[in-house]
C-alpha cells in the first residue's frame, strides 16, 4: 500500500480554518464525490475520536481517523495550514500537516497498515518541512507521491 493509493490528489488541500472544527470540516469536504462517502458522517466521526483524546502526533502532525459506519472503503485527505491549528497535539506545538483516515467500522488491518504508512512518512524531519513549505496543494501532493514511491 502506499499513500497515493489512498489519497487522490483533489484530497490535497491547502486549509484555511482557524480552528479544529473548521479543520476537520475543510479535510471532510473532498469526500462529498466519493462513493458511499457521507462527509457529514465522517466529520461527527472523527469529531468524537478527538473527544476520546487528541490526533495530535507532535511536531507540527496530526493523523485524524476514525471508524465510520457504512463507509464503502478506507478514504483520506491530506491538508496544509501555514498559520498552524491548536490542536491539542501532544507536545503543545500547533499542527499544520493533517492526514485524515476515514476506515469502514469492520477494517482492520488495512486501517493499522493505514497508519503505520502515515506515521513512518511524517515522522521524517526533513519530509515534515517540504510537506509544509510546498508553494501549493499540487507540489504537495507530488511530494507525498515521491515519498511514497520511495517508501515501498
Amino acid at each position: 500500500m502506499t499513500i497515493t493509493e489512498l489519497l487522490p490528489p483533489s484530497n490535497v488541500v491547502d486549509l484555511q480554518g482557524t480552528t479544529a472544527a473548521e479543520v476537520l470540516f475543510e479535510l471532510c469536504r473532498p469526500f462529498a464525490g466519493a462513493p458511499g462517502a457521507d462527509p457529514a458522517a465522517i466529520l461527527e466521526a472523527l469529531a468524537a475520536r478527538e473527544v476520546l483524546g487528541s490526533t495530535g502526533v507532535g511536531e507540527g502532525f496530526a493523523i485524524p481517523h476514525a471508524r465510520v459506519p457504512g463507509l464503502p472503503a478506507l478514504m483520506a485527505s491530506f491538508g496544509r495550514s501555514a498559520a498552524g491549528i491548536n490542536f491539542k497535539a501532544a507536545d503543545g506545538k500547533p499542527v499544520h500537516l493533517f492526514f485524515v483516515l476515514a476506515v469502514p467500522a469492520s477494517a482492520t488491518g488495512p486501517y493499522l497498515n493505514a497508519l503505520a504508512l502515515v506515521s513512518r512518512m511524517f515522522m521524517e524531519p526533513d519530509f515534515r518541512a517540504a510537506a509544509a513549505a510546498a508553494p501549493d496543494a499540487s507540489t504537495a501532493y507530488r511530494l507525498l507521491e515521491h515519498e511514497s514511491e520511495g517508501a515501498k
